[in-house]
């Protein structure tokens, strides 16, 4: 099995965060077309996200401030729908316990750490994340209304008898 190839990666290993690390990710023009192509973008003018990743009582914590200056594509005019974000998020993240642990705890309140298997978090991932989460996800032209087209009318056989039918008989 093929793994997909990433729209933006930005790894950071867990042995270099430290009491904290700051990175300011800002994906260049090729990057910012994957991104375009994974979130089914119009387009994507800009992209930056001010990060800190430190230690949580549990695991590590991702915090930052993402912006862009993007276009989404109204789903009834097909015209793109230009949109501004500036957003605050905040993600955790914790090691996955050993294969060889029976325990497994499961939560499903919105604090519970994502889990990581590979000794690193995906910076350039958690960017992408935190974009689509700010998308309309029916995006929709002020004022643009679907209208219904008339339905046809229904052919029956029975319809096509009918006319044959002699006039004046009943």
């Amino acid at each position: 099995m093929t793994v997909p190839e990433l729209p933006y990666s930005e790894p950071i290993r867990l042995h270099q965060i430290g009491a904290g690390q700051t990175r300011v990710l800002e994906p260049d023009a090729a990057a910012r077309e994957r991104i375009v192509r994974a979130l089914d973008l119009a387009s994507l003018d800009t992209l930056t996200a001010e990060l800190t990743v430190e230690p949580a009582a549990i695991g590590w914590a991702v915090k930052g401030r993402l912006r862009a200056t993007l276009a989404q594509t109204c789903g009834i005019t097909l015209e793109p729908l230009p949109m501004q974000v500036d957003e605050t998020f905040r993600q955790t993240f914790a090691e996955a316990p050993d294969e060889e642990s029976d325990e497994v705890v499961v939560t499903m309140d919105d604090e519970s750490p994502d889990l990581l298997e590979d000794g690193f978090i995906d910076l350039g991932q958690v960017v992408v994340e935190q974009l689509s989460l700010q998308l309309d996800p029916f995006p929709r032209k002020p004022g643009a209304a679907f209208v219904q087209p008339p339905e046809p009318a229904e052919i029956s056989p029975f319809a096509v008898l009918k006319g044959l039918k002699p006039t004046g008989e009943g």
